[in-house]
């Protein structure tokens, strides 16, 4: 039975955002019912059960519009001349205050409902006060560039080769079973010489490393990160710290270094437990006055802000009631500005220096890569990665919990890989709400973002656009879009992106609106191409299609290194689990990935990159030469390409308590890449076609 009419409803959901339609990716027309529409309005905060309480709302929402005369925030685009803010006022004359301690000061014109500001505005944020009559109201005037640093401005007419690489994954012979950050830098270091430009990373972000909360893309906080990329035996402190070498010396690292996969807890046990004694040293070499050392610890716990001590309070918390979820915790332990909660803060303060000490310590050994990769001849250094969004019963929900909608969650419309769509579980941040608290959250999510990156790629770019949102307990299927402030969005970001000088990529695959691409070219933002997404039809495209404002890379996260995928190891995997039947329905996907398999050994042998061999191996070499031809940008090889890895890091949709995704490691240590010349050959060979000038190593082979 279908939804019965609500029109009301329907106009309150227009209000907010709320798609009454959409075409999923297969150009289906899939409009959007009642029952969601009411789900999602009351996820924003709009209870709207009946046509009275929606009619309340709509009501509430006019009233607010009408009594608003100046907004709260404002995001202007860098302009010639004086910028112009909307007013709702007649026209006339009105008195302003600009900038910090009101270093302007002014009485401006307001016409057709603008008013204009005495003096141009570099990019930045600016305060404005505005006063008109007996009324008074002040806004956070944000003006942003008019794009994000740009590809040009970076590299000039040149084009970058970099290598992609899940850090988490890198055996190598001194790390704790876990690769951190002193391996990213001797990783930059080995690359560098070959013509190697940036090292792209998965998300730092921080993580519960328990369970089933492991996935990069899930994270505790996105501003935040995972102390197990902390490189124990690089920290200054150890040098002198007798009772932290001795317990370093009994903590399982044999072990730990040969596992075959990642064992979270354990790797966090190892390094807390040594971690905490060199706090403890640390502490100690400051009580006779601060250091160098310690100049630099307090300079980056100023930079991290006020938000780092209700994170290290949020952990401690944790730990403390032994319970992951803070809406589980007592009521007044909920709200971090409670009493309750200070309380708690002043009573467990050397737990919660720890915390502090750790991410500061973190930045400054990702500091300390970034360095490395620059110094090492890298002309961007590190890409990083920031995911959509944050776990429900993240330190961020619990740090600005008014600024996620609760009642919904994230994913994807339906489409080939899923027919009902995906829900990644993760609570959508509300734009309203995000807009009334003048962008603070993302502007220092963004800041932190950029921290120590030379690039960033930001997942699912297109949600800064159009997000899909889920009600709660429904099907991806039963969702929709919402619509997102896009134009401020892009313009908190380039501003970010201006401040560190840094370039964007957005990862723009999947279900994409039609006008992202002209959006994102607009602000300077890359967009992304797959190889194995890039067909028309069962036939791969040829490398001079491929757009030149992109990184191009072989595979994502989400797909096995391509020798694996080309040998259907997913597939196989997927049957194992139960995802796929076994027989008939197992031999026709494999079926069709031996397709896939010979359209693209005839795409590359028409390129001159294959020659007889057709092993997935040899396959998979050749592919990383046949990106360095596309015109694009970036070109990103993949490390566990390059490896000849072949086992997937992730099967989307399947439960980490079904297959245990995010905990691959890689086989071959960094040390024995680094001495493979077959390896270096090949990069070489990939680096003199994307970099003018340089030169193909001798005896290099194209098959």
């Amino acid at each position: 039975m279908s939804d019965p009419a609500r029109p009301v409803l329907q106009r309150l959901a227009d209000k907010l955002g709320i798609y009454s339609s959409y075409h999923d990716i297969a150009g289906t027309f899939r409009p959007t019912s009642d029952a969601t529409r009411e789900a999602l309005c009351a996820a924003m905060g709009y209870a709207c059960g009946t046509e009275a309480e929606a009619n309340a709302r709509v009501a509430e929402l006019a009233a607010e519009e009408s009594e608003t005369w100046l907004e709260p925030v404002n995001v202007v685009r860098e302009r010639d001349g004086a910028p112009r803010v909307w007013v709702r006022a007649p026209d006339g004359e009105a008195q302003v205050e600009l900038g910090p301690k009101a270093a302007t000061r002014g009485v401006c014109p307001i016409a057709g409902n603008q008013l204009t500001l005495p003096v141009s505005l570099a990019p930045g944020i600016h305060e404005l006060h505005v006063e008109l009559g007996d009324r008074k109201a002040s806004q956070l005037l944000i003006v942003s560039p008019r794009s994000a640093w740009r590809a040009d401005e970076a590299l000039g007419a040149a084009r970058a080769l970099g290598v992609w690489t899940n850090l988490y994954t890198l055996r190598s012979r001194v790390n704790w079973g876990f690769g951190d950050f002193s391996d990213l830098a001797r990783l930059a270091e080995w690359l560098a010489p070959l013509g190697v430009d940036f090292v792209a990373v998965n998300p730092l972000h921080a993580l519960a490393n328990r369970g089933d909360a492991i996935a990069p893309y899930s994270p505790v906080s996105r501003i935040f990160m995972n102390p197990l990329y902390l490189d124990v035996e690089a920290v200054p402190e150890l040098a002198h710290a007798e009772r932290a070498r001795a317990m370093a010396t009994q903590q399982p690292l044999a072990r730990l270094r040969s596992a075959p996969e990642l064992d979270h807890p354990a790797i966090l046990a190892a390094k807390t437990a040594v971690l905490r004694e060199l706090h403890r040293a640390f502490l100690a070499s400051q009580r006779g006055g601060e250091t160098a050392r310690g100049a630099a610890h307090a300079g980056m716990r100023s930079e991290l802000g006020p938000e780092l001590v209700d994170f290290a309070t949020y952990e401690t918390l944790q730990l403390e009631l032994r319970e992951p979820h803070w809406r589980h915790w007592p009521a007044e332990l909920r709200d971090p500005r409670s009493p309750a909660v200070r309380e708690f803060a002043a009573t467990h303060a050397e737990e919660i220096d720890f915390r502090c000490w750790l991410q500061a310590e973190l930045e400054l050994q990702l500091a300390a890569a970034a360095s490395a990769a620059r110094g090492a001849g890298m002309r961007i250094g590190l890409l990083k990665d920031l995911a959509i969004g944050s776990a429900p019963d993240s330190a961020d929900t619990w740090m600005w919990p008014d600024l996620f909608a609760s009642g919904a969650s994230l994913g994807a419309p339906p489409d080939a890989y899923a027919a009902n769509g995906q829900n990644w579980g993760l609570p959508p941040l509300a734009p309203r709400r995000l807009r009334a608290d003048g962008y603070r959250f993302l502007i220092r999510l963004f800041a932190a973002a950029f921290r120590s990156a030379g690039a960033l790629r930001i997942d699912h770019v297109m949600g800064l656009q159009r997000q899909f949102w889920i009600p709660a307990g429904r099907p991806g299927s039963e969702g929709t879009y919402v619509a997102q402030p896009s134009s401020e969005l892009f313009g908190v970001l380039a501003l970010e992106s201006r401040r560190a000088q840094a370039l964007v990529v957005g990862e723009d695959l999947g279900t994409v609106p039609a006008e992202l691409g002209p959006e994102l070219e607009s602000w300077g933002v890359l967009s992304m191409r797959v190889l194995c997404f890039e067909r028309d039809g069962s036939a791969f495209r040829p490398s001079a299609s491929y757009p030149q404002r992109a990184l191009s890379v072989v595979v994502t996260h989400d797909l096995p290194p391509l020798a694996g995928w080309l040998e259907g190891r997913d597939l196989e995997l997927r049957a194992e689990v139960g995802d796929i039947a076994k027989g008939e329905a197992l031999a026709a996907a494999l079926a069709a990935r031996a397709a896939d398999h010979d359209a693209l050994a005839q795409r590359l042998r028409d390129e001159g990159e294959l020659g007889e061999a057709g092993d997935s191996e040899s396959l998979a070499r050749a592919a990383q030469l046949f990106l360095a031809r596309t015109p694009s940008r970036l070109v990103g090889l993949g490390l566990d390409d390059l490896a000849g890895e072949r086992e997937p890091l992730n099967l989307p949709g399947i439960p980490v308590e079904v297959h245990r995704s995010w905990s691959r490691r890689m086989r071959r240590e960094l040390e024995e890449l680094a001495e493979d010349s077959a390896l270096q050959t090949l990069v070489k060979s990939a680096a003199s076609r994307v970099k003018p000038g340089s030169r193909e190593p001798e005896g290099s082979s194209d098959d």
